[in-house]
């Protein structure tokens, strides 16, 4: 009798192991074909980076001068470009000059640079401009309306198109932009996955919360971060942008907030 009910316990155990393990495999299939907007943009930076690196080698330092000059130049027009519609101008203020202040007492810029230095020396990377190349990258590929929207309509099943949009301009300014900064361009991609694909997955289970109003404040934050990192390109000034980067989740948290009251 014992034994019989052993044998029944173990069944349901595997039988439920077998289920879970099921509902798993569907769940993170589901999870990749949902993703397939932000793995082409992944790839694509990849790709594009890659070419750029072996055109790098090649390149004179005057012409990577002014392969530099053009990069800052061409952040600042886009930067410009997405704060021109900006609405709720208090609230965007107020996001950057507080987001600013916790970014600084975080250390943000200190601790990337940390990290960078410690990636650079792992896998034997010489390259000067690494940091600055990821961080340019990432923002250039990551803040845009572009982004939002398209990890949204992916999220919700409505369509890729957008990011496979995206994907292809990516991969064009990618090799542009390893060109001049080296394989820190490439190593964006890391983060342009997990930012992406995390509003990706959730857009899945709360497509309702990206309002038109958010991806609004969004791109005007982003597009002034973008400004203040061309001026860094430019070499104007050195701003601390990595340090205003919660900037980002405080426009969207101050939003949502009054969206709900």
């Amino acid at each position: 009798m014992a034994k019989g009910r052993c044998e029944a316990a173990l069944c349901f155990c595997i039988n439920f192991e077998c289920v879970f393990c099921v509902y798993l495999q569907s769940e993170s299939i589901q999870i990749i074909r949902f993703m397939l907007g932000t793995i082409v943009n992944t790839l694509a930076v990849v790709a594009g980076g890659t070419i750029g690196i072996l055109l790098n080698k090649s390149l004179h330092p005057r012409f990577k001068q002014i392969y530099f000059q053009a990069t800052g130049l061409f952040t600042i027009a886009i930067g410009i470009l997405m704060m021109k519609d900006m609405q709720n101008v208090l609230i965007v203020v107020a996001s950057i000059a507080v987001g600013a202040l916790l970014g600084e007492w975080m250390r943000l810029e200190d601790r990337v640079e940390i990290l960078s230095e410690i990636l650079k020396k792992r896998l034997k990377i010489g390259n000067e401009r690494f940091t600055e190349g990821l961080v340019t990258a990432f923002m250039l590929f990551c803040v845009g309306a572009m982004t939002i929207v398209g990890a949204v309509d992916e999220g919700i099943g409505r369509s890729s198109e957008v990011l496979l949009t995206k994907s292809l301009m990516d991969g064009f300014s990618s090799i542009l932009l390893a060109s001049a900064f080296g394989v820190g361009v490439v190593f964006a991609a890391i983060p342009l996955l997990l930012f992406q694909g995390s509003i990706t997955i959730f857009a899945m289970y709360a497509s309702t919360f990206f309002s038109a109003e958010i991806i609004q404040g969004l791109s005007a934050v982003g597009g002034i971060l973008l400004i203040g990192l061309g001026i860094n390109i430019l070499e104007i000034k050195k701003l601390r942008i990595v340090n205003m980067l919660p900037a980002l989740v405080l426009v969207v948290l101050i939003l949502w907030i009054r969206s709900i009251y």
